[in-house]
């Protein structure tokens, strides 16, 4: 069994850390460096992370290895981006980021988090949306097991760079 527990104040930093490292090592070289210098500057700073820990909406849940270094994170909360046309938001959250250290792929991190993840969705909507990158087939397989499908598409931006996410949906 995997150990997760729910993010403190405190952990924020090292939460931004593992965040940015972990979106540069996957994505960092589509990029130009000021682009990609410029997202990270506002993507996930400590003191927004330290705010969504504090807050009732959000929570992050962390599994670390025994040396205390996180082996990955996910951060679920209220909706924040606009969905394509005719899909519902009431009764609706979001997985935020699900990210896992390189080490740590295929371990059953990941599939703990989303677990938890999945649960604490159920137990406050009907359904849960994540937005993921267009070209990240391991991460869309990942969440199709576990029932999601596409359902529209999400212009993503990175300093003037624009990606194409997609809209994945679960109903709970």
């Amino acid at each position: 069994m995997t150990p997760i527990r729910l993010a403190k104040p405190g952990d924020a930093e090292a939460i931004a850390a593992f965040a940015n490292g972990a979106f540069t090592h996957t994505f960092g070289h589509i990029y130009d460096p000021a682009d990609l210098a410029s997202f990270l500057a506002d993507w996930n700073p400590p003191e927004r992370v330290r705010a969504q820990i504090a807050s009732d909406d959000h929570d992050i849940a962390l599994v670390r290895n025994d040396a205390g270094a996180i082996l990955g994170y996910i951060k679920m909360g209220p909706l924040d981006f606009e969905l394509p046309k005719g899909q519902p938001t009431d009764s609706a959250v979001e997985l935020h980021q699900l990210y896992v250290a390189e080490a740590a792929k295929g371990t059953g991190v990941a599939a703990a988090l989303m677990d938890w993840g999945i649960d604490w969705a159920r137990a406050r909507a009907a359904i849960l949306y994540l937005s993921v990158f267009t070209e990240n087939d391991r991460a869309q397989a990942f969440y199709r097991r576990y029932g999601f499908y596409d359902v529209g598409r999400n212009a993503f931006r990175v300093g003037n760079h624009i990606d194409e996410d997609r809209f994945f949906r679960l109903d709970l």
